[in-house]
């Protein structure tokens, strides 16, 4: 009973800066994690960035020190501030919340995915 929107993506020049924003829509759920995901073409979908509710945060390797992930609990979005931006952060960007679900029809702590925004860096 999670529905995730993403935007921001776009095209952008090496050394330049994107904000990508997710929010969270729906009833009757409270979420714990929420983070952005990656996939660049003929590669595995990896962690970039993620931050649980109480404000710890973890990056990849890759991102750290250029991108800055941040979260408005009471509007359920989450924030990538992305800024020096690399050829190699070209890839599609998946908003990932993780969430507890209490409906009639569902209980339970539940995964959700959005569909992607494409990052493309030029060099």
């Amino acid at each position: 009973q999670v529905q995730l929107v993403e935007s921001g993506g776009g095209l952008v020049q090496a050394g330049g800066s994107l904000r990508l924003s997710c929010a969270a829509s729906g009833s009757m759920f409270s979420i714990n994690t929420m983070g952005w995901y990656r996939q660049a073409p003929g590669k595995q979908r990896d962690l970039a960035a993620v931050i649980i509710s109480g404000g710890s945060t973890n990056y990849a390797d890759s991102v750290k020190g250029r991108f800055t992930i941040s979260r408005d609990n009471a509007k359920n979005t989450v924030y990538l501030q992305m800024n020096s931006l690399k050829p190699e952060d070209t890839a599609v960007y998946y908003c990932y919340c993780n969430a507890n679900i209490n409906t009639a029809l569902r209980r339970g702590t539940y995964n959700y995915w959005g569909q992607g925004t494409q990052v493309t860096v030029s060099s």
